[in-house]
């Protein structure tokens, strides 16, 4: 089998560029689309977005119930372990990253 490496590259906006991120774009349509119903569970919540559309295109949308560990820290081996895995952008490094976490099997 062939071994690639998973690379993840993320580009954030800037917190007052809310106009350029598409997520942002799509939350308005999402309001329309469920029009004032009461989301009183994750299931109303889910149940809604999976039936919206935006520029022809359904969302894939996954309950994500993992219960996240507060107050975690990390050491400094710890943290030059990951900062190793990452590569930066040398114009942008705050806001343009590639992570290579793992080697995956295809």
């Amino acid at each position: 089998s062939e071994q690639s490496k998973l690379k993840i590259r993320n580009v954030y906006y800037p917190p007052y560029h809310s106009k350029y991120n598409p997520i942002e774009r799509v939350w308005s349509s999402l309001e329309r689309h469920w029009n004032g119903t009461l989301l009183s569970t994750a299931k109303t919540v889910i149940e809604w977005t999976k039936t919206m559309t935006w520029k022809a295109m359904s969302p894939v949308v996954n309950l994500i119930d993992k219960i996240y560990s507060k107050g975690v820290k990390l050491n400094n081996k710890e943290k030059e372990e990951l900062e190793s895995k990452i590569v930066r952008n040398s114009e942008l490094p705050k806001w343009d990253l590639t992570i290579t976490p793992i080697a995956v099997d295809f």
